[in-house]
């Protein structure tokens, strides 16, 4: 039986070194690949593991390698679990046994954030645009793809309008901790500009010439 656990605890666990957390999505591992037999072999393998059809990753096969993530859900609950950090250690050793190495630095996820003053009434049209459903541990704040598909979304409250008096969105790259400094630098070499980083670790938000947000986001601080 799983027990729940935090981020900080999975990356304490042994054996998860291929992994990283990156927000909603939960563990995430990206092992490349030669070709697509190679690929095959290795999801062949991951489907032969005892109790994986208890616990199903999300498996994303790509020309240049094979995306892993999981994440424990339960009716109230979107986390990590000791479950997660069992499943992880017996992708790993597949991988090994397969040849494969896995590469943290290629591991992101995405998040959007539309905003709003009252953000319950903006819900009902993007889950009835995007086909999404209320994430189970706060229905109020996110929508997420049924099918595991697309980004989450996540409705924040703002305190007055802009301007014209509507909304505003950005977005959220999930990074892993390691990764941030590099983005951030990337992207304001890129033209960007530092909004705040008084939440970092956690996040940073830039913005683009055109006041265009995104935050480059990390689980670490968040426990």
């Amino acid at each position: 039986m799983e027990s729940r656990i935090s981020v900080k605890q999975f990356y304490e666990a042994e054996g998860v070194g291929d992994w990283r957390v990156v927000g909603s999505d939960g563990a995430c591992a990206f092992f490349p690949t030669g070709s697509l037999a190679s690929a095959a072999r290795f999801v062949h393998a991951i489907s032969a593991l005892p109790g994986v059809e208890d616990h199903r990753p999300d498996i994303d096969v790509r020309r240049d390698g094979v995306t892993v993530h999981f994440i424990t859900a339960t009716a109230n609950y979107m986390g990590m679990s000791t479950r997660d950090v069992e499943l992880a250690r017996q992708i790993s050793a597949a991988a090994r046994q397969l040849g494969l190495a896995a590469d943290p630095s290629a591991v992101q996820s995405y998040l959007v954030i539309p905003g709003a003053t009252d953000p319950a009434t903006v819900m009902p049209f993007w889950r009835a645009a995007l086909g999404y459903v209320p994430r189970p541990d706060s229905p109020d704040e996110d929508l997420v793809d049924p099918h595991d598909r697309g980004p989450g979304f996540w409705f924040e409250r703002m305190e007055k309008p802009r301007p014209d008096g509507g909304g505003a969105i950005h977005f959220v790259v999930w990074v892993p901790y390691e990764q941030a400094q590099a983005r951030i630098a990337a992207a304001l070499a890129a033209g960007g500009r530092m909004v705040r980083d008084e939440f970092a670790p956690s996040w940073w938000t830039l913005a683009d010439p055109a006041g265009n947000e995104v935050d480059i986001a990390t689980t670490s601080g968040r426990d």
